[in-house]
């Protein structure tokens, strides 16, 4: 049967001509989805700056260490220990470069820092890693306070009116950190007792909650209690007017 003209026109636009759709519009991003996106970046800066603050390392306290304050500050000891010999009561007083260039001969803490060699962190904990500090909002485990105690390379003390300044530079698993700790020192029950203010690890600022339980957990240390004990003489110790004050019965 003839087909008609129009309807081969008809059929040839059928076959060669599809209709083309309308483009769709971009479905806009859901207010949550950008919520999302905005704290996970947020997180992201946040735990980048806490690790640069972490390993940001301090300047140490602008202190005097000489050899004449430290044969000053051991001819005060020795003259305090004959006064005891003789049944006297003396009172020892240290300024700020005798009780550094004390510490500084007494301590060896050079040597032992060279003796250190640093060693991989634990595969089963994460106390090493300085970014373990990150999210963690308890205070530093026992551990933690022993790798630093065991790794300290420096100790500067810094003395003003009633306060105390603690500068600490120790080794963690090859990476120099400091620790400054601002408080006020006193004797208890025959035990050195350290009341904190302030501190700070690196650049970081730590938490007063934070600090008050990390020091009371270091003090209360089976490990730890007896080497805070203070000599059987020794009555109280305190600083006045930027001075160590030892009193003696």
């Amino acid at each position: 049967m003839p087909v008609s003209g129009r309807a081969q026109k008809g059929l040839m636009m059928g076959t060669h001509d599809q209709p083309t759709l309308p483009p769709t519009a971009s479905q806009p991003v859901s207010l949550w989805v950008w919520a999302f996106r905005c704290l996970r970046w947020s997180t992201y800066l946040a735990v980048l700056v806490t690790l640069i603050l972490l390993l940001h390392k301090s300047d140490p306290p602008p202190v005097r260490v000489s050899p004449q304050a430290a044969a000053s500050a051991e001819e005060k000891v020795e003259q305090v220990q004959q006064s005891l010999a003789q049944g006297e009561k003396p009172t020892l007083r240290l300024d700020e470069a005798e009780l550094n260039s004390y510490l500084a001969s007494h301590l060896n803490l050079a040597q032992s820092a060279n003796a250190l060699a640093p060693s991989p962190p634990p595969a089963t904990t994460s106390s090493g890693d300085p970014s373990a500090v990150v999210g963690r909002s308890d205070s530093p485990s026992a551990s933690d306070v022993d790798q630093m105690r065991s790794s300290v390379k420096d100790v500067k003390v810094q003395m003003e009116g009633d306060r105390v300044r603690a500068y600490v530079v120790f080794d963690l698993h090859g990476k120099d950190m400091t620790l400054e700790l601002v408080g006020r020192l006193g004797a208890e029950d025959g035990f050195l007792k350290f009341e904190p203010i302030s501190g700070q690890l690196g650049a970081l600022p730590i938490p007063q909650s934070t600090l008050e339980t990390a020091v009371q957990r270091l003090m209360d240390s089976p490990e730890n209690r007896e080497k805070l004990r203070l000599p059987s003489d020794i009555s109280g110790m305190h600083i006045e007017n930027g001075q160590l004050v030892a009193t003696y019965h």
